[in-house]
């Protein structure tokens, strides 16, 4: 049982280290961790020189750290006025919140009427996504710091200081995106009335939230917030009944190894200021450095973090750590229960995201044909960077069937060789478009040929996509064998190869066993 233990701890130890040595471009990923830490330190440090209340001081800080962690909007004007909207969605939680305090019923259905716009309102893409979430956890924050109806006014003052300062040194002090821009989040599946994924989350996410609601509070009165909190983070970022139970697992497991750490940390430091400020430093640039690439490393930060906040308000005990567990397992068995409740099945979602990032490389390969025949106004670039995007979306939904504790060995096997070719198209179309900006491989009969047949193995797949290319009009006047058109066209006929195999496995019934490509 202790080789067990220690063999756990060393893995987890090893996949730290990963994430810490994991590819980082340009190094965006640490620096918007430090622009984090120092952007909720300026905004805790504002809070106290005003002499505001410990309570609003940690409102302050909560604030500003999910104003930097909501807001993701594709241009730095975009993410301004997101951040300036803040306040108009987040200031009516807080009052909401704060003043039904003394009246559980009805704060208990505000509450649901804010998770259920919170969730409808991610139809209008990262703006709305943004507000549903800083509303929501507005109204968290308050049950979480227990505070009344006389501390409002200084709420407010604390998250305005906030959001100034998280704007401030966002677009102030150190604009990060300026030189390194962010890709637009793709739009979300479309559909009318309950087809609609958000509709139909918005109504899954208000259900789990209903039944961790009831059933937290049935374990604790006083803290039973943890578990609606859980089962909304859970429905964040998901579209499947797959996706919404594998992160599930990973907030349990995150939880789990957050309140061991959290016994040896927190509860010995007994809310020491110094030492607990600077491990929730710590803990605020690992939740932002580990969110893009683990779940369950994200939830061990938070958790921790909790523990160090429950500190310095003096009610840290290792009882209510484990009531924190409890909370969370409740929470996540509300989600499970949740989304049973219309659910979206992992195949639709996943077909559905393939069948876009298919459709984007059709576009991206017709603009590469059309610019490496001379059209200087068509650019492939934008289009894979949009690819890219979807592919990530793909895999996320793919998630669950690859995750290690799936036991369908089918779809697992599937899952794995549909990933495989959908690295492949990525890996072309990336290739393809640095060559399309080379003047030298342009004017190639060749490369007019292969992209119609990449269009031909899109519509195979895709049958709603029209092929755009004519191949008579594409070749004609064109001359032959241009000797840099010879990468141009590896990366097509490569990604010509990828699109017949994926019919395959996109083909065939998921519950078949997938016959090996030839």
């Amino acid at each position: 049982m202790r080789d067990r233990t220690r063999g756990a701890g060393l893995a987890a130890v090893r996949t730290l280290q990963k994430f810490f040595t994991a590819p980082d471009p340009g190094r965006v990923r640490l620096r918007t961790s430090a622009r984090a830490v120092v952007g909720i330190a300026l905004a805790v440090a504002v809070a106290e020189l005003l002499g505001l209340s410990l309570v609003a001081s940690i409102t302050a800080g909560l604030a500003a750290l999910l104003a930097f962690f909501t807001v993701g909007d594709a241009t730095v004007r975009r993410q301004a006025v997101t951040t300036a909207l803040l306040p108009v969605v987040g200031f009516p939680a807080l009052a909401a919140a704060t003043l039904l305090h003394g009246a559980p019923p009805a704060r208990d259905a505000a509450w649901l009427l804010v998770v259920f716009a919170g969730v409808y309102a991610r139809r209008w893409g990262p703006r709305g996504h943004a507000l549903g979430i800083f509303a929501f956890m507005q109204f968290f924050v308050t049950q979480f710091l227990h505070a009344l109806p006389a501390q409002l006014p200084e709420l407010f003052a604390a998250t305005g200081v906030a959001l100034a300062s998280a704007g401030l040194v966002r677009f102030g002090l150190w604009p990060i995106e300026r030189r390194v821009p962010p890709p637009a989040a793709p739009a979300p599946l479309p559909g009318t009335g309950l087809a609609r994924p958000t509709t139909r989350q918005a109504f899954q996410a208000t259900v789990a939230c209903g039944i961790a609601l009831a059933a937290g509070q049935l374990i604790s009165h006083e803290r039973w917030y943890w578990a609606v909190g859980t089962a909304w983070w859970i429905f964040v970022n998901t579209a499947s009944r797959g996706e919404t139970l594998v992160r599930g697992f990973r907030r349990v497991l995150g939880t789990v190894t957050g309140i061991a750490a959290g016994l040896l940390v927190a509860v010995p430091l007994g809310g020491a200021p110094a030492p607990t400020a600077l491990l929730v430093a710590a803990c605020v640039f690992g939740i932002f450095y580990t969110a893009p690439l683990s779940y369950s490393w994200m939830m061990f930060f938070v958790t921790v973090m909790a523990g160090l906040l429950y500190g310095l308000l003096g009610v840290l005990h290792p009882g209510l750590l484990v009531l924190r567990f409890e909370e969370t397992a409740v929470g996540a068995l509300g989600a499970v229960i949740g989304v049973a409740l219309l659910p979206v099945t992992t195949h639709a979602a996943t077909n559905a995201w393939i069948e876009r990032a298919v459709t984007c490389v059709h576009t991206c390969t017709t603009a590469a044909a059309r610019r490496l025949a001379g059209d200087p106004h068509a650019d492939p670039a934008p289009h894979a960077a949009e690819l890219e995007l979807l592919l990530g979306r793909a895999r996320l939904t793919l998630a669950p069937l690859v995750h290690p504790l799936s036991p369908l060995r089918a779809r697992k096997a599937r899952a794995r060789r549909v990933l495989a070719l959908l690295d492949d198209c990525a890996r072309e179309i990336k290739g393809l478009a640095a060559v399309a900006g080379d003047a030298d491989a342009s004017h190639d009969a060749r490369l007019a040929a292969a992209a119609w047949r990449v269009e031909s193995a899109v519509h195979a797949l895709v049958p709603q996509v029209r092929p755009v290319t004519d191949p008579a009009r594409a070749t004609a006047g064109v001359p032959h064998h241009h000797p840099g058109a010879e990468a141009a066209l590896v990366h097509l006929h490569s990604l010509e190869q990828a699109l017949v195999d994926l019919a395959a496995p996109l083909r065939t019934s998921p519950r078949e066993p997938l016959v090996p490509a030839a």
